[in-house]
């Protein structure tokens, strides 16, 4: 089993990375983010991401920082991917994008306005929707209102975040059509802390959902 619109964020620990890695995940995320409990330096991300699956895409989650501080994290941890959970701007992501990394671009529920964002987003962006509730940046393992979500279908595909667990992940799937998905507190036993049943039963869950129409692949589409 191999799962490539699925991401367990906040990874913490080695042997964290290496069962969720060989229980079938497409993408582990660090974050970069100081204030965050589950905060990671680049260097000892690319530790906990050494000799993983190639194709597993190896994600960091950033907020508000410069062009130039995400590509030089990006490099130093080893990234595929850079998610941007702040106010960064069409400028920083195309920045990112020229120098050789994907991005991810986080919107907080969806109206009009974000809308409209998500369509001025250049192609080969993704998008992650989260609630935009709690103390951080991040989904804060609070459940939302995933319908709301639902309009961005007919634009492209995305994933969602936010409460996301084995037992309401077919709800939020089914209520959302999102077609990719990530996943934090939901599957700890602490902060950075992953609960290998909890890991487990989720990815189940995922490969039990019926297939989106356009699918979501958190590595982007092969080159």
């Amino acid at each position: 089993m191999f799962l490539p619109h699925v991401k367990i964020c906040g990874i913490t620990r080695r042997h964290d990375a290496r069962f969720c890695a060989d229980a079938g995940v497409g993408a582990l995320g660090a974050v970069f983010y100081p204030r965050s409990p589950r905060f990671v330096a680049p260097v000892a991300a690319r530790t906990l991401f050494a000799g993983l699956d190639p194709r597993i895409a190896r994600v960091g989650v950033f907020v508000d920082a410069t062009p130039e501080a995400m590509i030089a994290a990006a490099r130093e941890a080893a990234l595929d991917v850079v998610q941007m959970h702040g106010e960064e701007t069409l400028a920083d992501i195309e920045a990112v994008q020229h120098a050789g990394f994907r991005v991810v671009k986080v919107l907080r529920s969806v109206n009009a306005e974000l809308l409209a964002e998500a369509r001025a987003l250049p192609p080969p962006t993704g998008i992650l929707v989260e609630c935009g509730q709690g103390e951080l940046p991040g989904g804060n393992g609070i459940a939302w209102d995933w319908a709301a979500a639902a309009a961005l279908a007919a634009i492209r595909p995305f994933a969602i975040a936010g409460g996301l667990h084995p037992g309401n992940l077919a709800a939020a799937a089914q209520a959302s059509r999102a077609a990719g998905f990530d996943a934090s507190s939901g599957l700890e036993t602490a902060p950075g802390a992953k609960d290998e049943a909890a890991v487990r039963a989720f990815l189940l869950a995922a490969a039990d959902l019926p297939p989106a129409p356009l699918p979501f692949s958190w590595k982007g589409a092969p080159a």
